[in-house]
């Protein structure tokens, strides 16, 4: 059970009407209070009194406490709901001067002309926001509202023009035009690698393969150390053997071999004496010859390929040794395609038949002899592209653009 404050006030004061009333009692009952069960009883509800006064009076007391604070933080939050309508209109009228700072950015993007630019693209920088981008319209116009005040830039690019850019700064609540923006014309920057016609091209190459010598005396006319060198036109291919054949060193050749044969008596019809040895230069000189236009030249123009050996010079030398001993049977055509070497196989049989007619009657070859020979001549270019891929590369000096084959 719990007493509020306000009981607790009135049980005192209606203790202390009792006691009054007993002050006015006679002697008789104040004696009989006294020394009576109704004295006993009185203590005992003074007793009762007091204790419960103790212990239900001060929970009573707190509670009434407690219930102070609540009832004033209540109070507050009726307060602060009151008074919160009238703080909206001070917030607003804080507001209201930001939105009244802002302002825009417009212009017009034309060309050189002065026509519109219809799908300009304009970018609106500022420092530390994002870019704001528009597609101007048919008009060439645009605007960008709700701008806040400060530094901008804008960024106008057009497809085929060239790209313009415009600074300035925003004042609060204005609205700003930006001057005349006139796109130009794009500067094109083309580049054209002009080349000669490939004829020009392997004109110049055949000149510098007319410079290779081995040892700077032996002419090396049918090596290329360009890879990729331009096919030869068929006058070229005659062009060149014809420098072959009248090449100084080719009539001494001739010469030297001619005596040997004479010394030896070979091809003993000739005699001997210089009518012996003019015949074995003539026969010696027309093997060249023959040998060197219709393999090299006729043949190549006919069957369109290349009679050059081209130089490899990189990769194992195992491979590098295939390479040239393959090379004796196969060139590559004028499409650069790897083939077999007709024109080399065939152009040994011929020669050799040819031979028949200026040889003495004594010493001409039978058909057996002619394809042996042959054989041997295709085994002597294996040999000799040995050397080229070897060891004549080291003994030709500067030779011109040299670029190892990737073949």
């Amino acid at each position: 059970m719990v007493f509020t404050s306000s009981q607790i006030i009135l049980g005192i004061k209606r203790r202390a009407t009792n006691q009054m009333n007993s002050a006015n009692k006679s002697p008789w009952e104040k004696y009989s209070r006294r020394n009576g069960r109704t004295s006993v009883l009185g203590r005992r509800g003074q007793v009762w009194l007091s204790v419960c006064v103790l212990f239900c009076g001060i929970p009573a007391l707190t509670w009434a406490q407690a219930e102070q604070p609540e009832a004033a933080s209540a109070g507050r939050a009726v307060q602060d709901i009151t008074t919160s309508p009238s703080a909206e209109p001070d917030q607003q009228i804080e507001q209201e001067p930001d939105q009244q700072n802002l302002g825009s950015i417009s212009g017009t993007v034309l060309d050189q002309s002065g026509a519109p630019v219809a799908g300009a693209e304009v970018t609106l920088v500022r420092e530390n926001q994002a870019p704001n981008e528009q597609i101007v319209g048919d008009d060439g116009r645009f605007s960008f509202t709700n701008v806040s005040p400060g530094a901008f830039e804008l960024n106008i690019n057009a497809a085929g023009l060239a790209g313009q850019t415009t600074s300035g700064v925003l004042q609060s609540g204005e609205n700003y035009v930006a001057p005349q923006i006139s796109l130009r014309v794009a500067m094109a920057l083309t580049s054209m690698r002009v080349e000669p016609p490939p004829v020009e091209v392997a004109e110049m190459q055949i000149k510098d393969q007319e410079k290779q010598r081995v040892l700077a005396v032996m002419p090396n006319f049918y090596v290329s150390y360009v890879p990729d060198a331009v096919p030869l036109t068929s006058k070229q291919k005659f062009e060149l053997a014809s420098k072959m054949v009248i090449d100084p060193f080719t009539f001494g050749l001739t010469g030297v071999v001619a005596g040997a044969q004479q010394a030896e008596n070979q091809f003993s019809g000739y005699g001997q004496g210089a009518q012996g040895y003019g015949k074995r230069f003539g026969a010696a000189y027309a093997d060249i010859v023959s040998s060197t236009f219709i393999g090299s030249a006729i043949l190549p123009s006919i069957l369109k390929q290349d009679p050059r050996y081209f130089y490899k010079g990189t990769g194992t030398k195992r491979s590098r040794l295939l390479y040239a001993l393959a090379n004796s049977v196969i060139c590559k055509g004028d499409n650069r395609e790897w083939q077999p070497n007709y024109s080399n196989i065939a152009g040994s049989l011929i020669a050799g038949g040819l031979a028949n007619l200026y040889y003495p009657k004594s010493d001409r070859n039978r058909v057996g002899f002619v394809f042996e020979n042959t054989a041997i001549g295709i085994g002597e270019t294996a040999v000799l592209d040995v050397l080229q891929e070897f060891f004549i590369r080291k003994l030709t000096p500067k030779p011109s653009n040299q670029k190892p084959s990737k073949i």
